[in-house]
């Protein structure tokens, strides 16, 4: 569940391994490229951190953040 905290959208996903994190990193990566809207992220092995928010708006959460946010939902 994504929550919204200083300004942004956050959510945790952990999967199996690193090799299905990295996959899921690559869906994601192709939808953002797709909307222009690209996110802060961290990965550490099995665990992938996405923060949304919107540089262009002043690093404000709005709409794009949650279309991405919900296409991201879709890939899992």
């Amino acid at each position: 569940m994504w929550k919204q905290e200083n300004n942004t959208l956050y959510r945790k996903f952990e999967f199996k391994d690193f090799s299905q994190a990295f996959g899921f990193m690559a869906r994601v990566a192709l939808e953002a490229e797709k909307m222009d809207h690209h996110p802060l992220w961290t990965n550490v092995y099995n665990r992938v951190e996405i923060w949304l928010s919107t540089h262009s708006a002043g690093d404000i959460v709005t709409d794009k953040d949650k279309k991405l946010a919900e296409k991201i939902d879709g890939l899992l």
